[in-house]
């Protein structure tokens, strides 16, 4: 995963760009792998672990009625958790993970029911939805690789770059 951090970073600083990361089921994963190369302060500006649900709202501004009818696990949770950080840190890109790692599924959603969102310049949003199998590291390991697969997509499509 730290290939892929580099990556992103590499990206973002060539482009000028800063990114935060909202978390819930990678409790800090991603903010982790992120702040791993050297030099990530150029382009990370940092996270919030919203682990409870009552967090998403009162940290991320993420609705509360859309908390209560939905549950944290949403895409929609998900694209409002993006959005928050962005705003919350002063970043030109917001990156947000919720979803489900196990044991037991929760908010009636199964185990590996995962949302990852984007939120970027001029109020776009890009999301991934996925359904992951394997225990909770596995899950949550996966959720880090495949939101920063997202952010490298992103990045390199707005730089003119493809994915190989």
């Amino acid at each position: 995963m730290r290939g892929v951090a580099s990556e992103v970073l590499s990206l973002l600083v060539r482009q000028g760009a800063t990114v935060a990361v909202a978390e819930s089921l990678t409790g800090g994963l991603i903010g982790a792998t992120m702040t791993g190369p050297m030099g990530a302060s150029a382009a990370f500006r940092g996270g919030v672990i919203a682990y409870a649900t009552d967090l998403k709202a009162s940290l991320l501004d993420v609705p509360s009625d859309l908390l209560d009818r939905e549950g944290a696990v949403h895409p929609d949770v998900a694209a409002a958790m993006a959005a928050g950080v962005r705003k919350l840190a002063g970043s030109d890109y917001g990156l947000a993970v919720t979803g489900v790692a196990g044991p037991d599924p929760q908010d009636g959603k199964p185990v590996g029911t995962v949302h990852i969102a984007l939120a970027g310049p001029g109020e776009r949003l890009w999301h991934r939805d996925l359904r992951l199998t394997g225990d909770r590291d596995g899950i949550r390991t996966a959720t880090c690789q495949e939101a920063l697969r997202l952010l490298e997509g992103v990045l390199k499509a707005n730089s003119g770059e493809h994915l190989g």
